[in-house]
């Protein structure tokens, strides 16, 4: 393996820019291992200094930021996919068999001390912004609301939400803008107009009670009477806040992966979004935690876990917000909100339920708790319906289909294009004949 042996001392012939630790584009893209447009977008978000080459043609860049820069995102290897895997660089998210990060940093602690926003940020950009909040723009507020409220009554929560997305994204004439300040704006005002959308729990006509329009405070806050007519307190929009922020990313789930596709072909960040909310609502996704909470609610109304389990086991189903094919051991997103639910009174009798189904269970088979049972035990705890966690996992999810959209950009257009393999019937064959 060599060590950039190139720009070693025994180097004779090295430029001035080299020998000043200064590094031409290409270089710094092949160090990075991004396309040279990459490393302008870099520059474009504040994350690299450049300085003009004598002459003005050109830039350079400092090594040590440069290498400072990989650590941060992580070395970016040549794309595999000339082998056909599919495989995709990507700084965001890395994901190990007990935890996992946002571009480096530990993902449940951020999520621990900062709220949903700022979070969301550091994913964007890598910076942070303490007190970071996200304001509605007027028009594509007032048509997501428009649309979703002309909804039938029954209609789920992701239906209006990609209602209010395609209405929000008429609105926008700016949303065919993809540099990537134009895409940062137009999250900054998708999400809370996602949520501004929603209609105040129980009462599917009544306009919001938080405006997100007028800036009102955290998005969790906003969000909450939108999930449950109870009255909010700090402790409770704090676990609200928190769960945002821990599913904000994932790497590439199967949502993600659609984003990435539609990205890919330069779809705008509002297609993105809907590209991702289509593949959420599947029941082996975001709508996973609906069946957690149906359990739940079912444990606490006969009183234990083992007739439930036995009743799943016995019609081979799955017991819901168990296991995670990515973590071998607890899914330290559960734990993070176990911890903070478990300081909350109104939270212990689903906490207990949650306990018996873990424990139940283990006797046939061990396995852990997921995020799934978490945000059921918080959906239950408040009196939210079933879909809670999916509505909640499709507002926080925004933020990291925009954040892979934003690396699909940088990319190749429409490189993700794998090769079909027929099974049907040979050609030649007839022309098909008028059926009677």
């Amino acid at each position: 393996m060599t060590h950039d042996s190139a720009h070693g001392p025994g180097t004779q012939n090295a430029r001035p820019e080299e020998a000043a630790g200064r590094l031409t584009t290409r270089e710094a893209a092949e160090r990075l291992g991004v396309k040279p447009e990459t490393v302008y977008a870099y520059v474009s978000r504040g994350q690299l200094a450049s300085r003009r080459t004598p002459g003005g043609r050109g830039s350079t860049f400092d090594a040590a930021e440069i290498d400072a820069l990989a650590r941060r995102t992580g070395r970016r290897e040549p794309s595999p996919s000339t082998t056909g895997d599919l495989v995709f660089r990507t700084g965001i998210t890395l994901i190990e068999p007990d935890r996992y990060f946002y571009r480096g940093v530990d993902a449940t602690e951020l999520a621990l001390r900062y709220g949903y926003e700022e979070v969301a940020e550091w994913i964007w950009t890598g910076e942070l912004h303490p007190g970071t909040r996200f304001t509605a723009a007027h028009e594509p507020l007032a048509a997501a609301r428009r649309t979703a409220a002309a909804m039938p009554r029954h209609s789920s929560s992701t239906d209006r939400l990609r209602a209010a997305v395609a209405a929000a994204a008429s609105a926008d004439p700016l949303r065919f803008d993809l540099s990537p300040e134009g895409v940062l704006n137009s999250a900054r005002s998708l999400i809370p107009t996602l949520v501004g959308a929603l209609p105040t729990a129980g009462e599917p006509g009544r306009p919001d009670v938080v405006d997100p329009e007028a800036g009102g405070g955290a998005l969790a806050a906003q969000l909450w009477p939108k999930l449950t007519a109870r009255a909010p307190d700090e402790a409770s929009v704090a676990v609200l806040d928190t769960a945002l922020a821990l599913l904000a990313d994932h790497d590439l789930a199967a949502s993600t992966l659609a984003a990435r596709v539609a990205a890919s072909a330069h779809a705008h960040p509002y297609a993105v979004v809907s590209a991702g909310l289509g593949v959420l609502e599947g029941p082996l996704h975001g709508a996973a935690s609906g069946l957690a909470h149906r359990m739940l609610s079912e444990v606490l109304d006969r009183g234990g876990a083992a007739p439930v389990v036995a009743d799943h086991l016995r019609t081979g189903r799955r017991v819901p917000g168990l296991g995670h094919r990515l973590y071998t051991g607890e899914d330290p997103r559960a734990v993070a909100l176990f911890a903070l639910l478990d300081g909350l009174p109104q939270a212990a009798p689903a906490m207990a339920a949650a306990r018996d189904v873990v424990a139940t269970t283990a006797r046939h088979t061990p396995l852990h708790a997921n995020v799934d049972l978490a945000l059921a035990v918080f959906s239950v705890s408040y009196d939210m319906p079933a879909e809670t966690g999916e509505t909640v996992f499709a507002v926080s999810r925004t933020a990291g289909w925009i954040a892979h959209a934003m690396e699909e950009y940088t990319e190749r257009p429409l490189r993700m294009r794998p090769s079909g393999q027929y099974t049907g019937p040979r050609p030649p064959q007839p022309l098909p004949e008028h059926a009677n």
